[in-house]
């Protein structure tokens, strides 16, 4: 009798194991490639932290995201290596924040032979590579909207942006990267919000600021010593450009809101402490929080299977308090 009992609770013991191990208890580990830029880039910076802390709140006891997280460091060499190197460790998804917009098709072709989903993110493919598989999607917002919110931050002053009062709104446009399709709207509909309200402008200068923060002051700096007091407003396509800005704007004897106005696009920390100070006259919130969480969505969806929208967007908002 006794010899019986302790086979049952040897077998009981186990099964008890097996159970443990098989499939009550067993982890699913899907692998996550992500390929950012630059990680020195201060919207970035939140927005894959972001990305990173939410995956690792869907890990649960059956399934876990093995997120790689890589810096390509700007340069587009850098991020096709990243990508062969996702492909040969049979990443399940990859979330790629583009070097450059037009190097989307290489990219994709890769993962097309792969059978590898890409959740594009911040940079946004032509509409042309879009379409070129089922297995692709972009998040992002529309920049056209970013740039049309910083317009009427200034079209909505008592002056409408005529700080000097001469009956012209004199700008300097700070740029991120040209080729970049959120630089171009940027630049194109803050100014068309103004012109589209009856508003005269004037373009004094415009240079690319690449999204720096130094070359932010150091245009800002430019702007301000050959154009002084005919500057009105100083656009700039991000907030780390325009922190920079007002950097320059503070060291050239100006003050914001007084005689000269300041908008970026991010609503990074910094530039909503400068905003509600009056170091700034505004910014647009560019929701890092709701893409990256949006993004991972995505990249789930296609892990499981799951349809997926061609285009994500996520709304921006004006920041002026």
């Amino acid at each position: 009798m006794k010899k019986f009992l302790a086979l049952v609770l040897a077998l009981a013991m186990i099964f008890a194991l097996v159970g443990c191990a098989g499939g009550g208890g067993g982890v699913k580990t899907y692998k996550v490639g992500v390929s950012i830029y630059k990680f020195d880039d201060n919207f970035m910076t939140v927005y894959r932290n972001e990305l990173d802390a939410y995956f690792k709140t869907l890990n649960t006891d059956k399934v876990k995201y093995d997120v790689t997280i890589q810096d390509a460091n700007n340069d587009m060499n850098t991020q096709s290596a990243q990508v062969d190197a996702f492909i040969a460790q049979k990443v399940d998804v990859m979330i790629i924040n583009l070097v450059q917009s037009t190097a989307a098709d290489s990219i994709t072709q890769k993962a097309k032979a792969a059978n590898i989903p890409v959740v594009y993110i911040n940079r946004q493919p032509s509409d042309d590579d879009m379409a070129k598989w089922d297995r692709i999607t972009y998040v992002g917002a529309d920049a056209r909207q970013s740039g049309t919110f910083q317009g009427e931050i200034i079209r909505d002053l008592p002056n409408h942006g005529d700080a000097n009062g001469d009956g012209v709104v004199s700008y300097v446009m700070i740029m991120g990267d040209p080729e970049n399709v959120d630089a171009q709207f940027r630049t194109e509909y803050s100014i068309k919000a103004l012109t589209d309200a009856g508003i005269k402008v004037e373009e004094l200068f415009k240079q690319r600021g690449d999204w720096d923060q130094a070359k932010g002051q150091e245009l800002a700096a430019t702007a301000l010593a050959q154009f002084g007091t005919k500057i009105d407003v100083i656009f700039c396509n991000n907030d780390a450009m325009a922190l920079g800005a007002a950097q320059a704007i503070t060291a050239a004897g100006r003050t914001v809101g007084k005689d000269i106005y300041l908008v970026g696009v991010d609503a990074l920390d910094e530039a909503v402490a400068l905003v509600k100070s009056g170091g700034m006259t505004g910014t647009v919130l560019n929701d890092a929080v709701g893409q990256s969480h949006a993004a991972v969505d995505a990249a789930i969806k296609f892990i499981n299977g799951q349809p997926v929208d061609k285009i994500i967007m996520i709304d921006y908002q004006k920041v002026t308090v």
